[in-house]
């Protein structure tokens, strides 16, 4: 029995039986023993989750060279993300859980080497990491609970229709962009990393009193 063991037996019942079914209780039993004995181990379930996340976590890769370091940044965070679009229950998770495995600062590690790459002061660097995938997460999220979710075509379509049908004399604005407001696609993912690394670029962080 190790903490080892234990994530590897979590993660078989997660490969099986999604992550709503990865307990204690069933891990344990997994393992031919009581909950009780996992504590010594693993804090709580959450913290079970979050070493299988953690575990996912090492197929995340950086494009390869002599791309430059803005498109491997962003294709490095592309590749967390396609990790948490892979598993939905995953991605919901990762809003709310603070991994801190290894593999999770393996890649900490690599957004830092490619921010520094550009010329992001250490300072901005440090901020921008949780930025960085915050954003990336929270996109990951959105999608993969479209994916899962049967009702999501029905709700674009409503919104879609609702934004058609607007009144243009209390809604000008919406009226005005239109079909632009649901545009983008790829393109739309892209454009937010940009705006968010051309703002860490440009943003020096504000001297704060000791």
């Amino acid at each position: 029995m190790s903490r080892e063991g234990v994530v590897e037996a979590a993660l078989a019942l997660f490969h099986e039986e999604g992550l709503a079914k990865v307990t204690m209780r069933r891990v344990a039993a997994a393992l031919d023993t009581g909950p009780a004995s996992l504590y010594v181990y693993i804090s709580d379930t959450e913290d079970l989750h979050a070493e299988i996340l953690d575990a996912l976590l090492a197929g995340v890769v950086a494009p390869p060279l002599p791309a430059d370091w803005r498109g491997r940044l962003k294709g490095t965070l592309r590749s967390y993300m396609s990790v948490l679009f892979d598993h939905p229950e995953l991605a919901r998770m990762a809003m709310s859980t603070m991994p801190s495995g290894a593999n999770y600062l393996a890649l900490v590690e690599k957004i830092l080497v490619l921010l520094k790459e550009g010329g992001v002061p250490d300072a901005e660097a440090a901020w921008a990491v949780d930025l960085l995938l915050l954003y990336a997460t929270a996109q990951a999220a959105e999608k993969a609970a479209w994916k899962a979710s049967p009702r999501s075509p029905s709700e674009f379509s409503s919104l879609s229709a609702a934004i058609e049908a607007a009144d243009a004399g209390i809604l000008p604005n919406i009226v005005r962009l239109g079909d632009d407001l649901l545009s983008g696609g790829g393109h739309r993912l892209d454009w937010g990393f940009d705006v968010l690394i051309n703002g860490i670029l440009m943003t020096r962080r504000a001297e704060t009193k000791a």
